[in-house]
């Protein structure tokens, strides 16, 4: 199974420019204290750093086939 990311939203996107806001969105989130989980990639990570200013971010390990059951 992939990794993947845990992405929690911490400031409010009010007064940010449009694309900050378009960014958090895509991501899934609508408002503070929303959290999503989202694959670990390249394209993901560059829209986490885009707005790394308004989220949290925390990596969830990778599960094996043992935590599946």
């Amino acid at each position: 199974m992939p990794a993947r990311l845990r992405v929690t939203q911490v400031k409010s996107t009010i007064s940010h420019i449009q694309r900050n806001r378009a960014t958090v969105r895509a991501l899934g989130l609508h408002r503070i204290g929303d959290i999503v989980e989202v694959p670990d990639n390249p394209a993901t990570r560059g829209m986490v750093r885009q707005v790394r200013f308004l989220v949290h971010v925390e990596e969830l390990p990778e599960a094996g086939p043992e935590e599946k059951a």
